[in-house]
């Protein structure tokens, strides 16, 4: 499964790491969780998700949820629940153990 192109990926290479979207990108390219289930997760627009990977602004509100979305995918990789190894499995995990914590926020 490759839900990334090579070229995406390339271009996250010089993004501003500094930026909460590049940093959800990057993570999510590891993890290998397509950008329409992270969308779905988020209760955003694909489009919004991709704008965020490529450095656009992101909400305040937001902010706060792609702080806690790269906190528990990092768990997921800590307790070998990551990376997703197909798509099914992704919006699984997603839809399980990342969506329910993110509504609090």
């Amino acid at each position: 499964m490759r839900p990334y192109s090579d070229k995406f990926i390339l271009g996250l290479k010089k993004g501003n790491l500094k930026s909460k979207g590049v940093q959800l990108a990057k993570i999510c390219v590891k993890a290998q969780l397509p950008s329409i289930y992270v969308a779905d997760t988020f209760n955003v627009s694909r489009m919004s998700i991709h704008t965020w990977f490529r450095g656009g602004a992101v909400r305040d509100k937001n902010s706060a949820r792609i702080k806690l979305f790269i906190t528990l995918v990092e768990e997921g990789f800590a307790n070998g629940s990551l990376p997703a190894l197909n798509a099914a499995y992704a919006k699984t995990y997603l839809e399980s153990e990342i969506k329910p914590n993110l509504i609090r926020v």
